[in-house]
């Protein structure tokens, strides 16, 4: 899809919703639309430097003049575009108003923020647009995701016990960063730490038999979401144990990932699975992902979510019992779904189902 059919798709948007003009402020929208372009400055910021206003004849960026000569070189060179470049002590919030005045405006940000008095939020609408991926999109994620989970996987076999969390997690962005990959979530536990806390960032706590890897890692927009297990020394009875019992819960997530599916449905199975494994309220200590692509989670699945499985849309299923966790980011399809983030390089559980034998990563064990 190219970066006119997104914005035919914009002004397809705009005269169903009886709107005269779409403003896209958000980091996301502005990759999605120019199919993996960067507008941001500072990566923990959901808002760039370049804003996107689609109207039915024209397209405007709005940028100021200190950002304008790379955004126009870089990042728009192809579109056909005009420009609005206030100074860096102005702001857009003026140009904006200024654009928008009069006319009746969608933003995927909250409109207050600008502020444009007849202008209505209507961020879930446009992030849904994005939900089905291109097969050029699919291929950028297939390369992200093998190298957000090499990095991790890599990183597993190369620490040693005596290392701080700090230390693991720099060694995890050393990997990463040559790739042109940021770090969305980034988090590393040793120990005991693993046990307390289901989001657990890293600390000087120094590694002595067991640590837990997790990666979001973004590019092009995209993000893509793992995590890894390693293990010195044989692993205790009741992780092995709660590890066979994760994986059937996470595969139960997975396999019912299918397109048409509504995503509650797919959740209240994974649900069932954990009361069938013997862990009923376990799901309640940490969210259990939900669809991906453009953001870490679009939005986090429960019981009581809206919205359908699409083909060729992106999840992160993260179930967890005390001690574990299993994450990997998939691609829903027709025949069942695609992990994109298995690299085939890895130890591995064999599951069988229906007949067929999947392999979910196992906890690395290193002497």
């Amino acid at each position: 899809m190219t970066v006119q059919d997104k914005i035919e798709r914009i002004r397809h948007f705009i005269r169903e919703k009886n709107l005269d003009g779409v403003l896209l402020r958000k980091r996301r929208s502005f990759s999605w639309l120019t199919n993996g372009q960067q507008n941001y400055i500072f990566t923990t910021s959901e808002l760039g430097v370049a804003d996107l206003l689609i109207f039915e004849d024209k397209v405007y960026c709005i940028t100021t003049k200190v950002e304008f000569a790379r955004i126009q070189d870089e990042e728009l060179s192809k579109l056909e575009i005009e420009w609005i470049t206030p100074e860096w002590y102005e702001g857009h919030q003026a140009a904006i108003r200024q654009l928008c005045h009069g006319k009746k405006i969608g933003t995927d940000v909250c409109p207050e923020t600008i502020p444009l008095v007849a202008a209505s939020d209507v961020s879930q609408e446009l992030a849904e647009l994005s939900y089905v991926l291109s097969p050029e999109e699919i291929k950028r994620y297939r390369w992200l995701s093998q190298n957000v989970a090499r990095a991790l996987e890599l990183t597993c076999r190369q620490i040693e016990p005596g290392l701080s969390e700090f230390e693991i997690q720099a060694q995890i962005t050393s990997k990463i960063l040559d790739l042109g990959i940021q770090s969305q979530v980034l988090l590393v536990a040793t120990d005991e730490r693993i046990y307390k806390y289901r989001h657990p960032i890293p600390t000087e706590k120094r590694l002595e038999s067991y640590a837990m890897l997790v990666l979001c890692g973004e590019k092009w927009g995209l993000v893509s979401s793992a995590t890894r297990f390693v293990h010195f020394g044989p692993i205790p009875a009741e992780l092995r144990q709660n590890q066979r019992k994760l994986l059937e819960i996470d595969l139960a997530f997975n396999l019912a990932t299918i397109p048409g599916v509504p995503i509650k449905d797919v959740f209240r199975q994974g649900i069932e699975m954990y009361r069938t494994m013997g862990y009923g309220e376990d799901w309640r200590s940490l969210h259990q992902g939900g669809p991906t692509g453009y953001a870490s989670r679009e939005f986090l699945a429960n019981l009581e979510c809206e919205g359908v499985v699409q083909n060729h849309q992106a999840f992160a299923w993260n179930p967890s019992l005390k001690g574990i966790k299993s994450e990997d980011t998939i691609l829903a399809t027709e025949k069942g779904p695609e992990f994109l983030t298995h690299t085939g390089e890895w130890d591995y559980m064999p599951l069988e189902k229906n007949g067929q034998i999947y392999l979910r990563p196992d906890i690395l064990i290193r002497s």
